[in-house]
C-alpha cells in the first residue's frame, strides 16, 4: 500500500510540474479573444517563444533529427521519452553556441518545459503513443523558419519516392499536429477527423509539391490549419508599428496587426480591441474587416495602385516558387567500392555453391554491390565529416553493416548444410567460412584502421599550436624602455618650457623697474628744466605705447603670448631704448636652448629606434 501511494504521489507531482507551463500561459489570459484561430494562435506563440522554439529554425530541426538517427526510422516507430530528450538537448545546445554572448538561453529550461509541454499534448487524448511522426510534427509546427520551408519537409515525410503525397500518412501527420491545438484547451475548435486529411484536397486525386503548398498557402487556409499561417503572421507583426489612431480605445499608434472596416470609412481598430470585440459609435462586430500587416504611407500606395493601373506591376505575388515536382535522387556511390573486394567476395560467393545459376549469381553481385555501397559512403561521410565519428547516425550504419553480414553469412550456413551428393568433390565448406570470416575480419580492421586515422588526423587539426601567441620578451622590454624615454623626454619639455614662461615673466618685471626708473628721471629732469611743457615729456610716452596692428616683421605673434605690454612695447619701439638689445641677446639664447633641446631629443629618439630595429634583427 505505501509503494502504490508513493507511486501516485510521484506521478501527480510529475503532472503538476508538467502542467506548469499551462498554468503559466493561463496567466496571460488569452481566452479573453473572442476568435478561436486567434486564440489557439496566441497560446501556440506563447508555448513557441516560452520555450525559446522561436529561435530555432526547421533546418536546425532536421540537422537534429538525422544526428539522433530518426530520418531512417520508420514514422510509426515507438520512442521512448529519454530519446526524445537526448534530441530536445541536442537542439538547444546547439542553439546556445550559435545565439551571440549578449542573447544567452537556459539549454536545461527549455529541454525541460518543452519535453513537459509534448508528453502533456500526447496525454491530452487517450491511447497516444509518442512515435517518430509525432516528434517531427510537432517540432516541425512550433519552431522558426518560413512556413513554406516547414510544409516543404512535411511534404517530404508524408510522400512516396516519386514525389506523390500519400493520404494516409499526410493523415498521420495532421492527427499529430491537431494535438497541439487540443493540448492549449482548443481541441473542439481544432481537433482532428477521419475526413481531414481528404477535405485539404478535395479536388485533386494525385497532389505533388507545387499542389500541395497552393493548399496549404491558399487563403483561407484548410479548416482544420487555420491557425497555423496566423501563427507566423503573429512573429512577422510583432514589431510592427501603425501611426494611426485607434477609432475605439483611441490610443495613438498601434502595434501588430490592424484592422480597417469595408463599411464605416475611416474606421480602424487595433488587434486588442478587435481580438476582444470592442466597438464604438455605429461600428458592429458584424461588419467585415480588413486585416493589415504592414503600413504604407499615401505616396506608396498612390505608386503602387498607379503601377498596377499601367501594367508595371503584377496584382499579386505568387504565394511560392515553384519547385521540381520529381524528387532529387540519391547519389549512387557504387563506383567508390574498389574492384579487389567485389572480386574476392564473388570469389566467396563462387565457392559457397557448387553451380549457382546466373540468376543467383547476378543477385548475389548486386547484394555485394549494396554492402560495399553502403561501406563506401560511410567512409567517405567519415572523410568529409570527421565530426560525425560520434554522431549517433553512425552507430545505425554500423548495425546496419553488421546485420547484412550475418544474413550473408546464415546463407552461407544454410548452403553448407545442403547433402553431399549437390556439392562440388573438391570443396569444403568448412574452409570457406573460415575464408569468408577471414576476409569480413581483415576489412573491418581495415575500416577500423581507418576510423582511428581519421580520428587522429581530426584532433591533430582541431589541437591550438603552441607556436600562436608568442612574443619575444626583448622587443617587448626594448619597447617598454622607449616609451619610457619618450615620457621622460615629454616631462623634460613641459619643464623647459615652464622655465621659459617663467624667465618671460621676470623680463616683464624687470622692465617694469625700469620704466619706473626712468620715470623717476623724467620728472626730475622736469622739475630742474621749467621751460619744457610736460606735454612735450609725454608725448613720447604715449607714442610708446604698442600698437596692435603694427607688429615687427621679424618677431612671431606667439612668441610673446601672456606677457604684459612693457616686453611688448620694448620690442615694439627699438631705436627708443636701449635696453631692447639685451632683450634681444636674452630671447636668443633661449632660442638656442630651444634649439639644442630639440636635437638632443631627436637624436635620443633615432639611437633607440636604431637599438629597436638591432633588436628586431636580432630576434629574427
Amino acid at each position: 500500500m505505501m509503494i502504490e501511494e508513493g507511486g501516485r504521489r510521484e506521478r501527480g507531482d510529475g503532472m503538476a510540474e508538467r502542467r506548469q507551463i499551462l498554468v503559466e500561459m493561463g496567466e496571460q489570459n488569452f481566452d479573453v479573444i473572442r476568435l478561436s484561430t486567434y486564440r489557439t494562435a496566441c497560446k501556440l506563440r506563447y508555448i513557441q517563444k516560452t520555450c525559446n522554439l522561436h529561435l530555432i529554425d526547421v533546418y536546425n530541426v532536421i540537422e537534429a533529427v538525422r544526428d539522433a538517427g530518426l530520418n531512417t526510422v520508420e514514422l510509426t516507430a515507438v520512442l521512448s521519452a529519454t530519446r526524445l530528450e537526448n534530441l530536445l538537448a541536442s537542439l538547444f545546445n546547439q542553439l546556445s553556441k550559435r545565439l551571440p554572448s549578449t542573447h544567452t538561453i537556459s539549454p536545461r529550461q527549455s529541454t525541460a518545459l518543452l519535453l513537459d509541454f509534448i508528453l502533456e499534448a500526447l496525454e491530452s487524448e487517450a491511447h497516444s503513443q509518442l512515435t517518430v511522426i509525432s516528434v517531427k510534427a510537432m517540432l516541425a509546427t512550433l519552431c522558426g523558419g518560413k512556413l513554406v520551408d516547414k510544409l516543404r519537409y512535411v511534404f517530404s515525410q508524408v510522400s512516396d519516392s516519386s514525389g506523390v503525397l500519400l493520404l494516409s500518412k499526410f493523415d498521420w501527420y495532421l492527427r499529430e499536429a491537431l494535438k497541439l491545438p487540443s493540448a492549449v484547451h482548443e481541441g473542439p475548435s481544432f481537433s482532428y477527423t477521419h475526413t481531414s486529411a481528404r477535405a485539404c484536397f478535395p479536388q485533386q486525386k494525385r497532389v505533388l509539391l507545387n499542389t500541395f503548398l497552393d493548399s496549404m498557402l491558399s487563403e483561407p487556409a484548410p479548416e482544420c490549419l487555420l491557425w497555423l499561417p496566423l501563427l507566423h503572421r503573429l512573429a512577422d507583426v510583432e514589431n510592427v508599428y501603425h501611426p494611426v489612431r485607434c477609432s475605439c480605445c483611441r490610443t495613438n499608434g498601434m502595434t501588430g496587426f490592424r484592422y480597417r472596416c469595408r463599411r464605416c470609412h475611416g474606421y480602424q481598430l487595433c488587434q486588442d480591441c478587435f481580438w476582444r470585440g470592442n466597438v464604438s459609435g455605429s461600428h458592429s462586430n458584424q461588419h467585415q474587416m480588413k486585416e493589415h500587416s504592414t503600413w504604407k504611407s499615401s505616396a506608396v500606395k498612390l505608386g503602387q495602385a498607379l503601377s498596377r493601373t499601367l501594367g508595371c506591376a503584377s496584382g499579386r505575388e505568387p504565394l511560392h516558387p515553384l519547385y521540381p515536382e520529381l524528387p532529387e535522387r540519391p547519389l549512387d556511390l557504387a563506383n567508390l567500392v574498389p574492384a579487389r573486394p567485389i572480386q574476392n567476395m564473388n570469389e566467396a560467393i563462387l565457392l559457397s555453391s557448387a553451380a549457382p545459376s546466373p540468376s543467383k549469381r547476378m543477385a548475389a553481385a548486386q547484394r555485394m554491390n549494396e554492402e560495399h555501397a553502403l561501406i563506401a559512403a560511410y567512409v567517405n561521410r567519415l572523410q568529409t565529416s570527421p565530426c560525425a565519428l560520434d554522431s549517433p547516425s553512425r552507430r545505425d550504419e554500423e548495425h546496419r553493416l553488421i546485420a547484412r553480414y550475418a544474413s550473408r553469412l546464415a546463407e552461407t550456413d544454410s548452403a553448407g548444410d545442403r547433402p553431399a551428393a549437390d556439392r562440388g568433390p573438391n570443396l569444403d565448406v568448412n574452409k570457406q567460412q573460415r575464408q569468408l570470416i577471414a576476409q569480413l575480419e581483415h576489412k573491418n580492421r581495415e575500416i577500423l584502421a581507418e576510423i582511428q586515422s581519421l580520428r587522429m588526423e581530426h584532433e591533430t587539426v582541431c589541437q591550438p599550436s603552441p607556436e600562436k601567441g608568442h612574443t619575444n620578451p626583448t622587443l617587448l622590454a626594448e619597447l617598454r624602455q622607449l616609451r619610457q624615454r619618450k615620457d621622460e623626454l615629454e616631462q623634460r619639455m613641459s619643464a623647459l618650457q615652464e622655465s621659459r614662461r617663467e624667465l618671460m615673466v621676470q623680463l616683464e618685471g624687470l622692465m617694469k623697474l625700469l620704466k619706473d626708473e626712468e620715470q623717476r628721471q623724467a620728472a626730475q629732469a622736469a622739475g630742474s628744466a621749467q621751460a619744457t611743457p610736460p606735454r612735450q615729456v609725454q608725448t613720447p610716452a604715449r607714442s610708446a605705447g604698442p600698437s596692435p596692428s603694427h607688429s615687427p616683421a621679424y618677431l612671431p605673434r606667439d612668441s610673446l603670448a601672456g606677457v604684459g605690454g612693457d616686453v611688448q612695447e620694448a620690442f615694439a619701439h627699438g631705436p627708443r631704448r636701449n635696453l631692447r638689445n639685451d632683450l634681444l641677446v636674452a630671447a636668443d639664447s633661449i632660442t638656442n636652448t630651444m634649439s639644442s633641446l630639440v636635437k638632443e631629443m631627436h637624436s635620443d629618439g633615432d639611437e633607440e629606434e636604431e637599438r629597436l630595429l638591432n633588436g628586431k634583427d636580432r630576434a629574427g
